[in-house]
């Protein structure tokens, strides 16, 4: 409905109060402050980088504990889609600063849990790894670095192709000089490779070792000094003392889960604290003042300014608006309407001195989103869901709230399009009187208006004059802005002049035979009607094409404008057709339902037939709101952004960004 009128504000105070000043505005979050219109070669700006970045790195440890928390010991988790952030009191972040020291030392504690957790188990799984690799050598009776005594020499290791002892015995003594003195042994065999020792002379072992070479004999990649079911058994005793300390180290970060609450709340305080030295780092000062400026909604101006005077006896002037100045763009609107800014705000927010258009919008929103999905069931369902959310979860964000509030609305608005064209879940409440107590009579729920499936050329109509009177809204919103601008001329030349030539059009159209032949509907209207929707067309087609072109001198050339703006014309067809889809989603949802009500129904009557009818009925509809829902917004929001936005919205203001506490999981209660 409105535009908040926006004050703008010069602030110097004492050098010693900034941190103060700058905590009270945080605190109070209705002030964007700027700093980078203050030049002066007198003045400077500290260096808090280190300062902040301190900061920073506590709220992400308290951010790193709260996660440790949640994965060891789950508790009600802060914030989520709808829960919004915790509300606490100003007396419990006092208690938090008042005793950050010991929770700053409970981060580092646990979170050096977590790294000598992390620790333990790298060494778990090291040991798993070599556990693993010695599994093969279990049979292996001796310490697997053996290499032998004072006159033999003991190989260990793999060969990479399947060994039997006799064919590895023959191998290793190829050559040998008689007697042959050799011990072959194959320890264990695999697909990838066989394990073995051998044992000879130590006469024999360049020769033994260059026979073994030539079948691919290799040292294990892993060697232990122990015999290997020994260092097995070794190892695993070590991996339960692991996970002992594992363990340990886990019950003594859920030992800390009493004081959840308290790091969410550290956490946004630190936080807040790094956005505060962030803001610090930009503030131009000199030895004894410092100044900054910033923008607030104008009637919160003075009490600011009464508060920032007497506390701090800081320096509060009311700046006039330069021409160069931006003004951040805070809409206000009804507690109907407010639900559409979202909406709004994803194509553009308006500029200060032009139309907030977000109240008129909501109004058709809401409409042409209930035709599209036109159930009544489907409304019921939507409202319902909503209103639950919304009374569960008082404290969602912002935008989700809205979110809620708008689907509410929306669901009212399907649920009486859907009994105006006789649909609550189609036509489910025929098919189980059919289906389950046998009734043959005509449809029990009868359409207030028309049924859509049986006459849609006739909701074809009604459609397209929606979406004429959707566009003639926007032209007309167009038309005050240029009133409002006093610019009168354009006014009858560009607003009045399109009025009177689409009306004459409109009227020469509705009764004509084509129109009769398409829409299959018959309008007689009276007989001045026919001179003067022509004196109308023709009347604004002259005005149009003498003085859309006025700003030119060149007759020729205002005269060939005019002409070209005629043609602009076929966009208005254009823009008026593209409202079909409010009868083609209508259609396509009341047709999707039927279908699903009558598979639901294949199975007939009895205990299975109602058992299979509920989950096909309940699977099908679930999935056809949702996926009809999706689309009801999808082109709602193109009619508003492309047709209605298209004949007078101007987007290009700021978002207003106030300075504010950082919150990521709590929020301070105002105390009254």
């Amino acid at each position: 409905m409105a535009i908040v009128s926006m004050q703008k504000l010069s602030i110097c105070a004492n050098k010693k109060n900034r941190k103060a000043i700058l905590e009270t505005l945080q605190e109070l979050g209705i002030v964007e402050i700027f700093t980078d219109g203050i030049e002066d070669e007198d003045l400077h700006v500290t260096d808090t980088q280190r300062a902040r970045a301190k900061y920073e790195k506590r709220a992400e440890s308290y951010d790193r504990v709260l996660k440790l928390l949640d994965t060891y010991s789950p508790g009600k988790k802060s914030g989520g889609l709808f829960g919004g952030l915790d509300e606490i009191k100003k007396a419990d972040v006092e208690k938090i600063v008042k005793n950050r020291r010991q929770y700053n030392e409970d981060t580092v504690r646990i979170l050096r849990d977590e790294k000598e957790m992390s620790e333990f188990g790298g060494l778990i799984v090291k040991n798993r790894n070599q556990i693993e690799s010695l599994r093969p050598w279990q049979e292996l009776g001796i310490p697997m670095n053996t290499e032998g005594t004072k006159s033999s020499t003991v190989f260990i290791g793999t060969l990479p192709e399947p060994e039997t002892r006799e064919s590895l015995y023959a191998a290793a003594a190829k050559d040998l000089p008689e007697p042959v003195s050799i011990s072959a042994e194959v320890i264990s065999a695999g697909h990838e490779q066989t394990c073995i020792s051998v044992v000879c002379l130590k006469r024999d072992a360049a020769k033994v070792e260059e026979n073994l070479r030539s079948i691919g004999y290799a040292r294990p990649s892993q060697m232990v000094d122990d015999i290997p079911s020994a260092a097995t058994i070794a190892l695993e005793k070590e991996i339960e003392e692991y996970e002992k300390e594992i363990e340990s180290r886990k019950n003594d970060i859920i030992s800390f889960a009493g004081k959840r609450e308290d790091y969410r709340i550290a956490a946004d305080y630190y936080r807040s604290r790094a956005e505060k030295y962030r803001l610090l780092g930009t503030i131009p000062q000199s030895k004894s003042v410092f100044f900054i400026e910033g923008w607030i909604p104008a009637d919160k101006a003075d009490r600011v300014s009464k508060l920032l005077t007497e506390r701090y006896g800081a320096l509060v002037e009311m700046e006039e608006t330069r021409k160069d100045d931006v003004e951040p763009t805070v809409l206000k609107n009804n507690r109907f309407s407010q639900a559409a800014e979202g909406v709004l705000a994803s194509y553009g927010l308006p500029q200060h001195g032009h139309v907030d258009p977000t109240f008129i919008m909501s109004i058709f929103y809401v409409i042409f989103f209930g035709m599209m999905l036109s159930d009544g069931g489907y409304g019921i369902v939507m409202f319902v869901a909503c209103a639950v959310i919304l009374k569960k979860f008082p404290n969602m964000a912002s935008g989700t709230k809205k979110m809620m509030q708008l689907f509410f609305w929306c669901g009212i608005s399907t649920a009486f399009w859907g009994f105006m064209y006789g649909g609550f879940f189609g036509d489910a409440i025929d098919v189980v009187a059919r289906t389950f107590f046998g009734y043959n009579g005509p449809g029990i729920l009868k359409a207030w208006w028309f049924e859509p499936l049986k006459d849609p050329m006739r909701l074809l109509v009604w459609c397209m004059l929606f979406g004429v009177i959707h566009l003639f809204v926007g032209l007309g919103i167009k038309g005050f802005e240029v009133l409002r601008s006093g610019d009168y001329v354009g006014f009858f030349a560009d607003i009045l002049a399109w009025y009177a030539f689409l009306m004459g059009l409109i009227l020469l159209l509705v009764p004509s035979d084509l129109f009769k032949s398409i829409a299959g509907m018959e309008f007689h209207f009276p007989a001045f009607v026919g001179p003067l929707a022509k004196g109308l067309a023709i009347g604004g087609m002259l005005v149009i094409i003498v003085m859309s072109g006025r700003g030119r001198k060149n007759w020729g050339l205002r005269i060939a404008l005019g002409l070209y703006d005629i043609y602009g014309v076929t966009s208005w067809l254009s823009d008026v057709l593209s409202y079909s889809r409010l009868l083609a989603l209508g259609l396509a949802t009341g047709v999707i339902a039927s279908v699903i009500n009558m598979m639901a129904s294949m199975f007939g009557g009895g205990i299975v037939g109602a058992i299979l009818f509920i989950v096909i009925f309940l699977l099908g509809h679930t999935l056809n709101i949702g996926i009809n829902a999706l689309g009801a917004y999808v082109h709602t929001n193109r009619l508003q952004y492309v047709e209605f936005f298209g004949k007078f919205y101007e987007a290009g203001g700021r978002p207003f960004i106030p300075f504010q506490t950082a919150n990521k999981y709590v929020e301070v209660k105002e105390e009254r």
